[in-house]
């Protein structure tokens, strides 16, 4: 964490994430006092809004369960959906076997729609474990999956297209 006073700043206070600190602007008329209890007030608000944005293995599980019953009958049960950091060219994977699920951290900054495909495409595979015809008619169930699936393409061939130049 570091604090940040100005003399230009009068009244407002802010905060924000820079690496691996928090950094907080204050203006450099405050006390000590006054400064404690404004980094502890503005860490706590920094903090909530990421752990908003970042969704636990938990919330990802119930949110699995609930596209599961939307539609695909209930049937697609999970035995395990997380977030993991290693899946560098993949959105997601299915492990039927265990019943596992794992989902790119990647996905954490795109729009829910598009977590629900490929969730909803995770969760498809633990009924139909291959991509044949059934499969991606278990997916199609999905309203938003053709357009998920377009904006992926898209997110996916403008990476490319920065990391090569």
């Amino acid at each position: 964490m570091e604090v940040r006073r100005s003399k230009r700043r009068r009244r407002t206070v802010s905060a924000y994430r820079e690496g691996d600190r928090i950094v907080v602007l204050i203006p450099a008329s405050l006390s000590r006092r006054q400064e404690a209890e404004w980094v502890e007030t503005m860490v706590a608000r920094v903090e909530k809004a990421e752990a908003r944005r970042r969704p636990s293995n938990d919330d990802l599980m119930e949110r699995a369960t609930t596209l599961s019953r939307s539609w695909l009958e209930g049937r697609a049960l999970p035995a395990s959906v997380r977030w993991v950091d290693n899946q560098r060219s993949r959105w997601g994977s299915c492990t039927p076997a265990d019943r596992s699920i794992r989902l790119s951290r990647r996905l954490q900054e795109m729009p829910g729609w598009v977590v629900d495909y490929v969730l909803v495409h995770e969760l498809a595979h633990l009924i139909e474990p291959g991509h044949n015809d059934r499969f991606w008619a278990w997916v199609a169930r999905y309203p938003e999956s053709e357009r998920a699936k377009a904006w992926l393409d898209g997110y996916s061939a403008g990476a490319r297209l920065e990391s090569g130049s």
